[in-house]
């Protein structure tokens, strides 16, 4: 790979972002030189990246909210992950061709993949479920949403899917937190997590949220949100460079910054 990888972070808001800490890491730990930057982008200057991606003028992209579908549209081609889940959050150009992928989609792959042929509880609707539910293979996936009609369109996305009422709970289940709850201190609903077989919580700040910790009494297996976070920072940092890097390492980084 060339010195001066030029990688960027789009959306609004990234100022909060811990993505620039952990590539900043994968850099350091591949021996790559390069910057990582945050650029708080609407959607003309989303194209206008992209346009700079696709000349050579960057060499990999992240997007977050709310810029995720607009940059599926902007993208000549999706990889077989950004297909199934219909979103891209990793963008990288190939020949003058704009690829667009689901890291989400990686990381759900391989946990649920490692956590066995259990069913799994998708709390949420939204682009994290979507990952999710492209990311479960053959396995039977309930999805439940406050709104029970925004779940219902979600069906077309797994075979073996089934809508839940919020707040019905399935034993033995791998349960995915797909929601912002828990960034705030709020509660999952109640029953849904001590029945559970092991928990995916995707929110994250500088204090385990209260699903972490009550998993963590019951003895549950937990990927809190940043170890989440990481495994698909890593999936993207392989993806641009052709280096793996130890997702730990750059979770290790995240939390060391949060603390500061």
């Amino acid at each position: 790979m060339p010195a001066g990888l030029r990688l960027a972070l789009l959306g609004d808001p990234v100022n909060h972002s811990l993505s620039p800490v952990m590539h900043r890491q994968a850099l350091e730990d591949a021996g790559l030189h390069g910057e990582y930057l945050t650029i708080q982008a609407d959607q003309g200057r989303l194209e206008q990246e992209v346009g700079r991606l696709r000349a050579g003028r960057l060499d990999g992209v992240n997007v977050t909210m709310p810029l995720k579908a607009a940059a599926t549209d902007l993208c000549d081609r999706l990889t077989a992950e950004a297909g199934r889940a219909g979103a891209v959050n990793s963008m990288r150009a190939e020949r003058g061709e704009v690829v667009g992928h689901s890291t989400d989609v990686v990381a759900f792959h391989a946990l649920l993949t490692g956590w066995g042929d259990v069913p799994l509880l998708v709390l949420g609707a939204g682009g994290s479920a979507r990952a999710a539910l492209a990311a479960a293979g053959p396995m039977k996936v309930y999805v439940s949403a406050r709104r029970r009609e925004t779940a219902d369109r979600l069906a077309g996305l797994h075979e073996r899917m089934t809508t839940l009422d919020w707040g019905v709970a399935v034993a033995g289940a791998t349960l995915v937190n797909a929601t912002p709850l828990g960034m705030n201190g709020e509660r999952l609903p109640e029953g849904v997590l001590t029945v559970a077989s092991g928990l995916i919580d995707l929110p994250y700040g500088e204090r385990p949220t209260p699903a972490v910790g009550e998993a963590s009494d019951l003895g549950i297996p937990t990927v809190d949100g940043i170890e989440f976070l990481a495994r698909q920072a890593a999936a993207a940092f392989t993806w641009w460079t052709g280096r793996p890097v130890d997702s730990g390492r750059l979770a290790g980084a995240a939390r060391k910054r949060l603390k500061t």
